[in-house]
């Protein structure tokens, strides 16, 4: 009986249907889902085509000679159809967007005597003699956990004892950042200064007069007709802000070049005060901008590295908290400095989920858009407990540019946006060499791609940037071919000791 029994057993298991969860994995029927409804209108204009294909196939010539007579005495309508058509057609080449290219880009490299150690930082802080013991330790504090290492830079003027923050240093250091980046680009592109059309300048802290964008005229000399912006005060998001009304000048003048200048200032905006919220940016912010030449003219394609193709942005100032949460103002001993909220990364949840929500249908793959639609209409009509569908934005980009400015921005985005590793990974390794360089910071992920040999011609690049006021921008590029990094791309010289593993 047991030898019977155990053949019966036998016989069942063998007969029994697979368990599909474990045998099949899930992960390429949701792939072979995402394909199908992405590719279901091909799928069914491919029948239709046949059809038509196999029908004007069985036409004979008398029958065209009859199809022809038709026309012929139907000749008002075919000229006025055809009026109707060229002029539509004209109306649309002349106002449809133009193409805005990227040619390329520049990041700043600060000189090595710039360089900042943790003792040296906390040294020096002590030295000053402005901090009180638990100002000092909040430093401390706030360096071990910040993500940055041991060779980001601070301006020249707060390496001397004490610190000298003075106009004319300040000065100086934009000038060494804009017009090294600057240099850079026009030697990388073979692009005359004097051909430059447009000219956008974002700076927040730093607005001298003459302007940042006048300096830039008076050292190139460019022309007396450009058009030319000076940005302040809008924070850490004003590249992708920069880039948007680049964009928009490009749409108005033809043939024009434009030129972006990211950067922020230091050295006459350290804070020297005890104020816990006001210390953190004397900890994360660093030296550094970039140089962007973008370009209208449909000859310059081939030779661009990418394509613009949305850029998306969003503002909550109209909240109370949102609006003071990145707030410049002076404490109580009239020392100014730049204070953060408790509330930032609440604020900037809520602006990321505004501006995705924008963003999700423009660059979604329609299955994604179908699964987050009935998840939503399924948790309004059925069940308030189910989870809201969070898209999967990794099918619609290959690279991550999120902004830099500190490991919780970082870390939040990755989860919550369900990212793998490799794709905060150049934002990591961003903060960690450069430490937070404000609107640059996202040009520095992107050299950081390219360093790495990881940018493949059609690839999607997701750059996100935070600021004050408070917003959310986003900016999408697709590349136009394999890019390799430019000659004197920042990461030249230490690319091969990335990523490094961060001990946070």
């Amino acid at each position: 009986m047991n030898g019977e029994e155990n053949n019966r057993v036998q016989i069942r298991q063998r007969t029994r249907l697979p368990d599909f969860l474990q045998s099949v994995n899930l992960k390429y029927v949701k792939l072979g889902y995402h394909y199908l409804i992405s590719h279901l209108l091909t799928l069914c204009l491919i029948p239709l085509m046949s059809v038509i294909v196999v029908e004007a196939s069985r036409l004979s010539l008398d029958d065209v000679h009859q199809l022809w007579l038709q026309l012929q005495y139907n000749l008002v309508s075919f000229i006025v159809f055809s009026v109707v058509l060229v002029f539509g057609s004209t109306v649309y080449i002349m106002t449809r967007p133009r193409s805005v290219y990227l040619l390329d880009y520049s990041c700043y490299l600060p000189p090595s005597h710039l360089k900042v150690k943790y003792q040296q930082f906390m040294e020096h802080s002590e030295l000053t003699g402005d901090f009180d013991e638990s100002s000092l330790e909040f430093q401390r504090k706030i360096l071990e956990r910040s993500g940055l290492g041991e060779e980001t830079c601070v301006p020249e003027a707060m390496h001397y004892l004490p610190p000298r923050p003075s106009m004319a240093a300040a000065r100086e250091e934009a000038e060494q950042v804009m017009f090294g980046a600057l240099d850079k680009l026009f030697a990388n592109t073979n692009v005359k200064p004097r051909d430059i059309g447009i000219l956008v300048v974002n700076c927040s802290l730093f607005n001298p007069t003459p302007s940042l964008s006048a300096m830039i005229i008076n050292k190139y000399k460019l022309r007396g007709n450009i058009r030319s912006f000076n940005l302040g005060g809008m924070g850490c998001s004003a590249g992708v802000i920069a880039i948007d009304l680049a964009k928009d000048m490009l749409q108005v003048h033809r043939n024009s070049y434009a030129v972006v200048v990211s950067t922020e200032n230091i050295t006459q905006n350290w804070y020297f005060g005890n104020k816990k919220s006001m210390l953190i940016p004397n900890c994360l912010f660093r030296v550094g901008g970039a140089a962007v030449l973008l370009s209208n003219r449909s000859v310059d394609r081939r030779r661009s590295k990418y394509k613009l193709v949305h850029v998306v942005r969003t503002h909550c100032g109209a909240n109370d908290k949102a609006f003071k949460c990145v707030y410049q103002e002076q404490d109580d001993n009239g020392k100014t400095g730049v204070s953060l909220s408790k509330d930032l990364m609440a604020i900037a949840g809520g602006a990321l989920k505004t501006n995705i929500t924008t963003l999700g249908p423009l660059v979604l793959p329609i299955s994604e858009q179908i699964l987050f639609f009935v998840t939503l209409v399924a948790k309004k009509l059925f069940n308030a407990k189910i989870k809201p569908y969070i898209p999967d934005f990794k099918l619609a980009f290959d690279h991550f540019c999120i902004h830099a400015g500190g490991r919780a921005v970082i870390d939040e985005l990755e989860k919550n946006l369900q990212l793998l590793p490799v794709h905060a990974e150049a934002s990591r390794m961003t903060l960690h060499r450069f430490g937070n360089t404000s609107s640059s910071s996202i040009w520095y992920e992107l050299a950081y791609t390219e360093a790495k040999g990881r940018m493949r011609k059609g690839n999607r690049v997701w750059q996100i940037a935070f600021g004050s006021g408070f917003k959310c921008n986003s900016a999408v590029w697709v590349a136009l071919r394999n890019v390799k990094p430019s000659p004197n791309n920042p990461w030249e010289d230490c690319i091969h000791r990335y990523p490094v593993q961060l001990n946070l």
